[in-house]
């Protein structure tokens, strides 16, 4: 874990320790499969539930040149859409039939193109699906550069480097905030 230290004039005290543990953290990301553990007393398995890639709507599936698409398109409307772009025979998008066709019709339409083929087709869609980026890639993303994640940095003796990025609203970042 580690712990930061919030300074603010409107509370009645003066230093507050808010710590947090990261593994604690993951779990905020399990919230779907911890509802299905207590649920039904059985914990989801990778390759069968409907989050861990048991259904064709969700998985990752490798492009022409070996990068992946995640694919998400749970909801009809986006697995229409990917559907549609990917050109997915008729009897196929009825997934509940024989979800491995399924996902082998969706895997073989999306090995046919590049990840760079893929990225500006799939955005046009709305179909819930995208290239999976590698790390320089989303560190260099707009998104999260506007958001302020990578503008830390630590200095030692002469060397600047990047700070860790902390997950925290940018204005709970700031100095004296």
């Amino acid at each position: 874990g580690f712990a930061i230290g919030l300074f603010r004039r409107d509370l009645h005290v003066e230093h507050v320790d808010l710590v947090i543990a990261r593994a604690d953290a993951a779990f905020t990301f399990a919230v779907f499969a911890q509802a299905e553990f207590v649920a039904s007393g059985t914990a989801p398995v990778s390759g069968r539930g409907l989050l861990t890639g048991g259904s064709p709507r969700y998985r990752l599936y490798p492009t022409a040149d070996g990068r992946l698409v995640a694919v998400a398109s749970l909801e009809p409307k986006f697995w229409n859409s990917l559907c549609d772009v990917l050109g997915i025979p008729e009897p196929l998008r009825d997934d509940r039939i024989d979800p491995e066709a399924t996902a082998g019709a969706v895997a073989a339409a999306i090995r046919e193109r590049t990840a760079d083929e893929w990225r500006p087709v799939l955005a046009a869609a709305d179909c819930c699906a995208t290239v999976v980026l590698g790390l320089d890639e989303a560190m260099a993303d707009p998104h999260f550069r506007a958001r302020g994640l990578f503008d830390h940095t630590v200095v030692t003796d002469s060397t600047a480097f990047p700070a860790a990025v902390v997950p925290i609203a940018p204005h709970f970042r700031k100095k004296g905030g």
